[in-house]
């Protein structure tokens, strides 16, 4: 979520021809719509830059007073002239930068309950990234404004010009985000740089906010609140839950690339405001209760879960997540697209091949006529048939896009696959039967130190349990979350569950399509430890991050079953073994067209 994740934060302008608007004397300029989309008829250099300071109804430095939330506001001139426009609103915790920050060792011992845990050992140092010294810019500034959108910047509490403290997805944040719309609603109240009243009456009001990573994240959490006046939201590469984003059913997790970060970290980096003192017991408070030891779900990520709220979600929400993202993993963004389309919200999805990613670098032109349909129909109430197309827009593996319906594929179903003996090197995956007869039980021994990658390209291994099907006659795809019910042993009283869907080729390389992670603790329920007897069988589910993917020809499916993931889980050190019994074991895949294009693929 930080440090690269800046780099596209202060990507230079858009620069667009302007076209005059025609004057009239009787009436404020106007923007003039084509084909369902706002045109580029004022000059982007042509605006209003101004500084505010809105009042949050929240105090979350203690120093009994109201926590401010400095923005920047970017308006076309032609406001001045009585023109009224909506707002495209970007809340950052990270305009003024970072700090340098240490993320926490993961190679330590797991928790078991009641056992002396060992010290975490030091910190690793990160790099830090400094504040932009010019103003605040965007690289969908110029594209709005010149269309008739002010585009506002909000300061996360704790960062920048604005007070209050940062604590990574609390209640605080989001209240602070909020109050920007409500200030652009008139519910709320503001001061310039010299302390005067600032009142947003250029303003309609409707407010869409958008942007990448916890710039996206915070749209999310706005929206939650159900707060009048936000029209639209597009997530892009968004946390949905920050308990997923750190943790995975009771597995301290990192996110992709972020091996150590936690809340706590995250807090400190952003921790920009100038008072360097005044919010570190908050983030020290924060250390505590994340609670790196159990993993557990507690009261700390239950408010920072904003799928709680999805009822009082009132915004449209295009959700926009890579099929490559394994930092904000795609879960995060499809997890909550299901709810809101559950909930009945008007919805859209775009899912791409990139990682963490916005699609501005991928598909610019399409995109950006999207984008501005999307805010052109909600934010200025444009009747451009935007929400009766397709609900899904999916880049394919060979880069092609295609439009569907929705997402998951509908007549996808869930079918069940079975492990056969030979893991060691490479058992069977069938299609039709478990493994008849007497339990069959294969073992495995923890090795953190080797990545999933280096298991899978293993000839054989006794760090790893690997399965096939045969190669695919034609191809399969899968939509949704793959998940795999195990039947597990150990002979140690904590233990990593990794498992993992690859996709080998025909010439033996292979590729993760998707990968889950759990403590086999928290088998039960991620708010409860509940210990491992070793020597004892245990049920244990391992729901795998979701996809939309499309397996070739002559390729196969492959099931992988680890302790530790080295990228991702803590690492303890290597020894702890792991049996499956594959007679009760089974592989749920999201199978497009269902059992009868699984077995027309495999046989």
């Amino acid at each position: 979520m930080r440090v690269a994740r800046l780099a596209a934060l202060f990507t230079a302008v858009l620069v667009l021809p302007a076209t005059a608007l025609p004057a009239q004397a009787d009436a404020p300029p106007a923007p003039v719509f084509k084909d369902g989309q706002a045109q580029p008829v004022f000059d982007p250099a042509d605006v209003i830059r101004e500084n505010v300071w809105v009042t949050a109804p929240v105090d979350s430095d203690h120093d009994g007073k109201d926590d401010l939330v400095h923005a920047e506001v970017v308006r076309p001139r032609a406001t001045q002239q009585g023109m009224k426009v909506p707002v495209v609103y970007q809340a950052s915790p990270y305009y003024a930068g970072g700090n340098d920050v240490a993320n926490h060792n993961v190679d330590v011992e797991l928790y078991v309950p009641g056992a002396k845990r060992a010290p975490a050992g030091p910190r690793i140092a990160t790099k830090t990234v400094g504040p932009n010294a010019a103003p605040i810019s965007w690289r969908y500034q110029d594209y709005f404004t010149a269309r008739g959108f002010a585009v506002v910047y909000g300061e996360s509490l704790g960062s920048g010009q604005s007070t209050g403290c940062p604590s990574t997805g609390d209640v605080n944040e989001t209240i602070g985000a909020k109050s920007i719309v409500d200030w652009l609603n008139g519910r709320a109240t503001a001061r310039d740089a010299a302390g005067k009243a600032a009142v947003a009456d250029w303003s309609t009001g409707k407010t869409g906010m958008t942007g990448v990573s916890y710039n996206g994240t915070l749209p999310n959490a706005v929206a939650s609140t159900g707060v009048e006046g936000l029209e639209t939201i597009v997530p892009i590469a968004a946390i949905s839950s920050w308990y997923d984003y750190y943790r995975n059913d009771g597995a301290v997790v990192a996110a992709g690339g972020f091996q150590g970060e936690d809340a706590d970290v995250l807090a400190d980096y952003v921790y920009t405001r100038q008072d360097r003192a005044v919010c570190r017991p908050l983030i020290d408070r924060i250390g505590v209760d994340q609670d790196r030891v159990t993993g557990d779900y507690s009261r700390f990520w239950d408010v920072r879960n904003y799928r709680n709220d999805v009822n009082k979600v009132r915004a449209s929400v295009l959700v926009v997540h890579g099929l490559g993202d394994w930092n904000v993993k795609t879960d995060q963004g499809t997890r909550w697209y299901e709810m809101l389309k559950a909930r009945g919200v008007e919805h859209k999805i775009w899912l791409h091949q990139a990682g963490h990613a916005d699609p501005y670098s991928l598909r610019r032109d399409v995109w950006l006529a999207t984008l501005n349909k999307w805010m052109s129909h909600y934010l200025y109430g444009i009747d451009n048939g935007i929400e009766r197309e397709p609900k899904a827009t999916i880049q394919r593996e060979d880069k092609s896009w295609v439009d569907e319906p929705e997402w998951p594929l509908p007549g996808t179903q869930d079918v069940k696959l079975y492990p056969w003996p030979g893991g060691s090197s490479k058992g069977k995956l069938d299609t039709r039967n478990p493994v008849p007869g007497k339990a069959a039980v294969e073992t495995l021994a923890d090795d953190a130190s080797k990545t999933i990658e280096q298991l899978a390209a293993a000839p054989s291994s006794g760090n790893r349990l690997l399965y096939s099907t045969t190669a695919a006659k034609q191809p399969v795809r899968l939509s949704g979350t793959v998940k795999t019910d195990l039947s597990l042993s150990f002979d140690k009283p904590a233990a990593n569950v990794t498992a993992v869907l690859l996709d080998r080729a025909p010439d033996g390389t292979a590729k993760v399509i998707t990968r889950g992670w759990t403590d086999p603790q928290n088998r039960r329920d991620p708010a409860r430890t509940d210990p491992i007897t070793p020597g004892e069988n245990y049920k244990v589910e391992v729901e795998l991050v979701a996809k939309d993917y499309l397996l070739a020809a002559g390729h196969k499916i492959e099931f992988l079953v680890a302790s530790s993931d080295h990228d991702y889980t803590l690492r303890p050190k290597p020894g702890a073994g792991v049996s499956v019994e594959l007679n009760r074991t089974s592989l749920v895949l999201p199978v497009a067209g269902g059992k009868p294009a699984l077995r027309a693929a495999f046989g």
